[in-house]
């Protein structure tokens, strides 16, 4: 099971820093064994996030005005969950099954009220390249007098196996043992330009939020 973390994005789908080798272990760290190697542990399951600023939902009431005294309802979402098995074999695709949740609170608590948003579901590739994106929606229930709801929602991402998977000569560059006194026993291979890079286009992220347009996108930037 892994958590979700959230990740730093410019609008909705611009990337976070990617680590060198997202996805090792479970923290996507680099092992540095007595500064003779690196052993990197890397797995074709995607880290999974939520970009800022989509995390948080709010509707506003009539007039649509943006003050403190007209927000109708405000959502976030939590609990951000990813199982994922990248050990099955026969398959091309490597599936990654998104789970969270959404809490919500309304101002006005006469009636029972239903609410649904829409949230978005998307592969994103190498740190910019938007693979997929699915939308989805969760439904909340007000009961009558009460002033919060909890709801439940999932998403279904797939990766290409081939592409999340490092090329065999990289990954020797990466993991080859070296000795000190070797010539390039102090050079770091993820500082190679051809490394970096490939490391960067099997790196996948699946990215969850709220499916928000431009206003309630700057809103969340600015409040």
């Amino acid at each position: 099971m892994m958590n979700a973390r959230r990740l730093t994005a410019t609008f909705l789908f611009s990337a976070a820093a990617v680590s060198a080798l997202g996805g090792c272990k479970s923290e996507g760290e680099i092992v540095v064994n007595s500064g003779v190697g690196i052993t990197a542990v890397r797995s074709t399951c995607p880290a999974v996030g939520i970009p800022d600023y989509t995390g948080d939902i709010t509707l506003f009431g009539p007039g649509g005005a943006k003050t403190a005294d007209n927000i109708d309802v405000v959502a976030s979402m939590t609990n951000v969950r990813a199982q994922c098995d990248d050990r099955a074999q026969g398959t091309d695709k490597v599936t990654s099954a998104v789970n969270f949740v959404v809490e919500a609170q309304r101002s006005n608590t006469q009636g029972a009220r239903t609410v649904t948003l829409p949230y978005f579901v998307s592969v994103l590739q190498g740190g910019n390249s938007v693979v997929s994106k699915r939308i989805g929606q969760v439904t909340l229930q007000f009961a009558d007098g009460q002033d919060r709801a909890q709801a439940t929602a999932s998403g279904t991402a797939y990766v290409d196996r081939a592409a999340a998977t490092l090329p065999a000569e990289v990954r020797e560059r990466i993991t080859r043992k070296r000795r000190a006194g070797d010539q390039d026993a102090a050079l770091d291979p993820l500082a190679d330009p051809t490394v970096k890079a490939a490391v960067a286009r099997a790196t996948f992220e699946v990215l969850v939020g709220f499916q928000l347009n431009d206003d309630q996108v700057a809103y969340n930037a600015t409040r």
